[in-house]
């Protein structure tokens, strides 16, 4: 990236240029190091949108910070220092943008940071929770357990959503090819077919009629519905940012029949590993209860943590209040109490995520089941009935000759 920048010197004099740097972060941290200090710093508008491209290739996935971690539990139990360990992965790393923020982070580190400041500074990599668990492992002194700990729930959470995402890649390429063939046949074979059936004045079947109107509509309208589409897209996707649209459809979801349920168990697993993750981390029950709140991903099931979380900050027992919701299992409450009965909370959530995790797994295997032969069926009466539509008249007319 270029940078163009404005600044005084330790002489205090002004002085400007342009710098190259991935990021505003490391371009600051590079003027600083000159001895500058700056007074205004600005991206090159003629570089946006390579900008933009760059930083979407150079994205921070989850396998990347799963692999950070593992190496920063090893590094850690090796009891090397943080600031040596941040210096050694910042030089291993492939990732250009996750080499930069580890940089920082050990020039952060090097001027009295704790590890939970610096990165808290870099949330597309680490996120609230990460963090939190970090500062956990600080205030303990367990750090390399805390790293570990986070690879594992990395793991198993990318597990679980890959899981579902991955079983629709197939079906959804069906559809969009047999949508993209149906385009194809309404706008280029049919309106040809189509000139050789009026003309051959013979009675035209309903459903040819059908098919020849909708024709019609694709060929003389398509491009107006296409723009009608894509406007109503984003409608719903500015909608879909405000509070009302954001509950309105995280509700929704839940509410589908099967992916419903399968969502509803993909949040509860969240939930449960969550728990379980930082109370292993010795994260107190009530920021674990906020910190889950927040990464949970779905409006009902926050509001749910939110409303938990007044309730047991009132005195009342997380099994008691988880119990006051409709969408969150008799099961669920009733292993949480043993749990708090026990003293056994943590391992009680840990089973708890296991069994939801395997629950997502069936349930998405289910789906799959169901969704091949249905889109089967579907795309097979599809066809036929645009075939019939077309090529009865056509045998009509060949046999009326």
């Amino acid at each position: 990236m270029l940078f163009t920048y404005k600044a005084i010197t330790n002489n205090g004099e002004k002085t400007d240029g342009s710098i190259e740097a991935f990021n505003v972060d490391t371009a600051i941290n590079l003027l600083q190091k000159r001895g500058l200090i700056i007074s205004q710093i600005n991206s090159n508008d003629e570089k946006k949108f390579s900008l933009a491209l760059l930083s979407f290739l150079n994205r921070v996935s989850n396998k990347d910070i799963v692999i950070l971690s593992r190496q920063m539990a090893t590094l850690f139990q090796a009891q090397i220092s943080a600031l040596r360990v941040f210096r050694l992965l910042s030089a291993q790393v492939e990732n250009p943008r996750l080499k930069g923020y580890l940089s920082n982070i050990a020039d952060d580190l090097q001027g009295g940071s704790s590890i939970s400041n610096a990165i808290s500074k870099y949330p597309d990599a680490f996120s609230n929770f990460y963090v939190n668990m970090v500062k956990s492992g600080e205030e303990s002194g367990k750090l390399d357990e805390v790293f570990n700990y986070l690879a594992d729930y990395l793991d198993r959470s990318y597990e679980v959503s890959s899981k579902a995402k991955n079983a629709l890649i197939y079906p959804a390429f069906v559809v969009t090819t047999f949508i993209g063939v149906m385009i194809l046949m309404f706008t280029v074979i049919i309106p040809k077919i189509s000139v050789m059936i009026t003309d051959s004045g013979q009675e035209i079947p309903f459903y040819t009629k059908i098919v020849l109107w909708i024709s019609n509509v694709i060929v003389n309208y398509g491009i107006f519905l296409a723009a009608g589409a894509i406007i109503a897209g984003y409608f719903v996707w500015r909608y879909s940012k405000t509070d009302e649209g954001a509950n309105y459809l995280d509700s929704m979801v839940l509410n589908i029949p099967y992916i419903g349920d399968l969502y509803r168990k993909l949040y509860l697993s969240r939930i449960a590993d969550n728990l379980n993750t930082m109370i292993l981390s010795g994260i107190p029950m009530l920021r674990a209860l906020e910190i889950t709140s927040s990464v949970v991903g779905n409006r009902t099931y926050q509001a749910i943590l939110d409303s938990t979380l007044i309730k047991v900050k009132e005195g009342t027992s997380l099994s008691d209040s988880l119990g006051t919701f409709e969408d969150i299992p008799n099961m669920m409450t009733q292993m949480v109490k043993v749990g708090e009965e026990t003293g056994e909370l943590g391992a009680i959530m840990k089973s708890l995520s296991n069994f939801y995790q395997r629950e997502v797994t069936n349930a998405v295997d289910t789906i799959v089941g169901l969704i091949e032969p249905v889109m089967i069926v579907g795309l097979g009466l599809g066809v036929g009935v645009l075939l019939a539509a077309v090529l009865m008249p056509i045998y009509n007319i060949a046999s009326a000759t």
